[in-house]
C-alpha cells in the first residue's frame, strides 16, 4: 500500500547481503499460500494527524523453497483518492538460504534492519545469533513465525502520478499459528514505523471479499 511522503532525513546507503545454502526453508504453512486473503489496517499517522487506512492483501503466489511470494495490496480509504488504491508487491522470505535479515538494498542499512526487526517480539530470541554471524547459522524451518520483506512494484489501478509513493518496503512477521501479520513500512522519505496489522480471513459465502484485478 502506498504512503504519503513527508520530510525527513536523507536516505541511508545500502549494504550487501550474504546468503547461505546450508539452511532449510521456513515451515510450509497452509495459512500462507496463493489465494489466501488478509484484512486489517495500516497506521499512517504523522505528528500533525492520527490516521489509519483499511487494507486488504491477497497472496497471488508463494514459493517457500525459493523464498519468494507476491500479491496485491488494496487501501480502501486513502484521502483524496476516488477509488481504492491497489498495488502489486513481491516478497522475500527470510530463511538464511535465499534471503537473510539484512536487506542490502532499498536504502536500508543493517542498523535500519535491526531497528525494524526488533519491533517484533518474535525476533528477540534470534537477535544474539544474528549479531554473532548475521544469522547465517539460524535454522528457521521449525520457527512458528516467518519473517519477510514486501516491496511494492507498481500501481495496479492508478497512475504513478497519483501523489502517493511506493518507494519503500515492509518488514513483515507472519504467525504460522493463526495467520496474523504485523509489519512496519520503511522509507527514509515517509513517516517512520507505519504499522501494518492484518488478520487471515475465512473466505466463505457472505464473508470477506476482495476485488479482482488483472495483473499485466
Amino acid at each position: 500500500m502506498p504512503v504519503r511522503v513527508v520530510e525527513t532525513s536523507s536516505p541511508s546507503h545500502s549494504s550487501g547481503q550474504d546468503l547461505s545454502s546450508a539452511q532449510p526453508s521456513p515451515p510450509s504453512c497452509s495459512l500462507l499460500c496463493a489465494g489466501r486473503s488478509f484484512c486489517g489496517t495500516q497506521n499512517v499517522s504523522s505528528l500533525q494527524k492520527d490516521e489509519a487506512w483499511k487494507v486488504n492483501v491477497r497472496i497471488q503466489g508463494c514459493d517457500i523453497e525459493h523464498g519468494f511470494l507476491c500479491g496485491t495490496m488494496e487501501a480502501l480509504n486513502v484521502p483524496l483518492a476516488d477509488t481504492p488504491v491497489v498495488t502489486f508487491w513481491e516478497g522475500e522470505i527470510v530463511d538464511a538460504k535465499n534471503h537473510t535479515f539484512f536487506t542490502g538494498k532499498w536504502e536500508a542499512t543493517p542498523e535500519d534492519d535491526i531497528r525494524h526487526w526488533s519491533k517484533f517480539p518474535s525476533f528477540t530470541p534470534l537477535l544474539s545469533q544474528i549479531e554473532e554471524d548475521g544469522g547465517k547459522s539460524l535454522d528457521l524451518s521449525n520457527y512458528p513465525y516467518i519473517f519477510m520483506r514486501w516491496k511494492e512494484q507498481y500501481f495496479v489501478n492508478v497512475g504513478a502520478d497519483c501523489g502517493l509513493t511506493i518507494a519503500g518496503f515492509y518488514y513483515v512477521c507472519f504467525s504460522c499459528t493463526d495467520g496474523s501479520i504485523s509489519g512496519f513500512y520503511y522509507d527514509p522519505n515517509s513517516s517512520p514505523f507505519q504499522k501494518l496489522e492484518l488478520k487471515c480471513m475465512n473466505e466463505k459465502p457472505g464473508g470477506f471479499s476482495f476485488s479482482s484485478y488483472e495483473l499485466v
